[in-house]
């Protein structure tokens, strides 16, 4: 398929969006090893060592990425992570609440946002277009909200935006973008279109009929899948492509209590 602009074959009801290496350019393993030293100064003045908050936090996101037990990810990751770590060690709400309210921001210093994310988001949001944010829900809300404004884009935008404490699977399982669709009352994955960075883990939702845009700037591409048999192209490219689409007709209603 070309990733010339060109009308979409079908139309949509829902847009999803992935975050990191989409609308936000990131290098991933720089960005996790800066956070990972980040919270790690944090826990160490409560007497966790380095070595248990590591294997706390690999234990906890080793977890949420493969249970299939039905809880919430929140639960799965502090689960395993009290494993390693004194779960008396603190208040950890308290203070893993204050870290993303203030401390996690600092991260952003080390972002170069791409304009086209803005652009893209509110071009959609202006043609009525339900949007969610389908990141990977490892997070607490309060730290993909950081991470939407070091991409320039409003959080507020967003009907919808998965967390850890709101979802109960991960990328790449389809139960995660089944979880998604039974947000969208009604609909069904061939009214969504995924904008997704990673092969693997965006391209998933296509399992369930949704169609794809694959943002190259930051293509994660562990299999070699075939660019050509789907839409693809920058971010800028995406952004001039969603010029192109109609105002949304017939836009899903999102369950936000389901």
């Amino acid at each position: 398929m070309s990733n010339a602009p060109c009308p979409p074959e079908r139309t949509y009801r829902a847009i999803c969006f992935d975050l990191d290496g989409t609308l936000l350019p990131m290098d991933l393993d720089e960005f996790m090893n800066a956070y990972f030293s980040l919270l790690g100064e944090c826990v160490a003045q409560y007497g966790v060592s380095w070595d248990d908050f590591v294997l706390g936090m690999k234990a906890g996101i080793q977890a949420m990425a493969t249970h299939t037990d039905g809880r919430t990810n929140e639960e799965v990751f502090w689960e395993h992570y009290f494993s390693f770590v004194d779960p008396g060690a603190c208040n950890w709400p308290e203070v893993l609440g204050d870290f993303y309210e203030h401390d996690f921001g600092k991260l952003g210093d080390m972002v170069v946002p791409n304009p086209a994310a803005a652009s893209a988001v509110a071009t959609l949001a202006e043609k009525g277009y339900p949007l969610i944010l389908a990141t990977m829900p490892m997070f607490p809300r309060r730290a993909v909200e950081w991470r939407l404004r070091w991409a320039g884009v409003d959080p507020e935008q967003f009907v919808y935006i998965t967390t850890f404490d709101n979802s109960t699977s991960a990328k790449p399982h389809t139960s995660y973008y089944q979880g998604v669709l039974d947000k969208l009352a009604g609909a069904s994955g061939e009214d969504v279109l995924m904008v997704g960075n990673n092969t693997v883990e965006d391209l998933a939702f296509c399992k369930l009929g949704a169609d794809a845009f694959l943002v190259t700037d930051n293509l994660i591409d562990p299999v070699g899948f075939d660019l050509a048999s789907v839409r693809h192209g920058s971010l800028a490219d995406f952004a001039a492509w969603a010029n192109m689409l109609p105002s949304c007709q017939n836009p899903a209603c999102v369950d936000k209590d389901n």
